[in-house]
């Protein structure tokens, strides 16, 4: 009896044993082996893997990639124009062993000290990148590059506490609340100088556009009236050349076809009257057929 009762114990030590050497790895993690707080060995291949029941103890890891919202801090760039930057980074644990070494950190507590090293390590980054350049800068298409630059410094301090950077985002960039009523003034004062500014090239186009249109049409008129005195005068010329022509042809019928337009202007309806002498050259023409053939 008491036999059979030793070998049920060994056989429980012996079940107990294997099944604390056993473990499992998840994919999504990576494990560490230590011995007596020494690093034995790393487990980072999915499946069942052993270690000595008794010195070793596991510590797991979380392989995923994480993501950390960095706390707004305040920067000032090169201009002094101070800032407040929101930025998040994408990272996760890629050299256990390293990470370890360096904070000592294992489980639930490594994902915090991973979080807390490296927020400290990209709120430094940050102050240093934007504070070599200019506001403007920070808030134009430049901040690609500016974010590109946090990124690379990260990923090498990152690097020597074993945790691996793979993307850096400047979510939001703000005026400090103090400082917006004076920016806005500033900016408001800017704008409407460049408006003054342009109000003024647009009224001195406007001068020379009007000017040259004054000019233009003093030009036309004058080519235009010179033309058509020139026109007068030809067709005065034409005229007078078709009257002496006329009058060299028939000198009778050239004076009676003047004294029909002589008495169109003078004998017009109206209340005028002419006094004038029955014998005078005006009435030649007036007279009886008798009068004229006794002429």
């Amino acid at each position: 009896m008491n036999k059979s009762n030793f070998l049920i114990v060994a056989l429980v030590v012996i079940l107990g044993a294997v099944l604390s050497s056993v473990f499992i790895v998840d994919e999504r993690e990576k494990v560490l082996v230590l011995r007596f707080g020494a690093v034995k060995s790393v487990k980072d291949e999915p499946g069942l893997a052993f270690k000595l029941p008794w010195p070793d103890t596991v510590v797991r890891y979380d392989d995923r990639i994480l993501s950390l919202d960095v706390e707004p801090l305040e920067v000032t760039p090169l201009d002094d124009r101070r800032l407040v930057v929101d930025a998040f980074a994408r990272y996760r644990i890629s050299d256990v062993e390293q990470f370890r070494e360096a904070t000592g950190a294992g489980g639930e507590q490594a994902i915090a000290v991973a979080s807390r090293r490296l927020d400290s390590i990209l709120r430094s980054q940050t102050r240093e990148i934007l504070g070599s350049v200019s506001s403007n800068d920070i808030l134009s298409s430049d901040r690609a590059a500016l974010m590109l630059r946090i990124r690379n410094g990260a990923i090498q301090n990152a690097r020597a506490v074993g945790l691996e950077v793979i993307d850096v985002r400047l979510k939001r960039t703000d005026l400090p609340t103090d400082n917006l009523g004076a920016t806005f003034e500033r900016m408001r004062a800017e704008r409407e100088r460049e408006a003054t500014d342009e109000r003024a090239r647009g009224n001195e186009a406007a001068q020379r556009v009007r000017a040259q249109a004054d000019r233009t049409v003093v030009e036309l008129t004058s080519e235009a009236r010179r033309e058509a005195e020139v026109v007068r005068g030809e067709a005065d010329a034409e005229r007078n050349a078709i009257f002496a022509e006329s009058y060299g042809r028939d000198v009778e019928f050239f004076e009676f076809y003047r004294s029909l337009n002589a008495y169109r202007s003078a004998l017009q309806a109206g209340n005028s009257s002419m006094v004038l002498s029955p014998d005078s050259e005006f009435f030649n023409y007036l007279k009886s057929s008798g009068d004229l053939s006794g002429q």
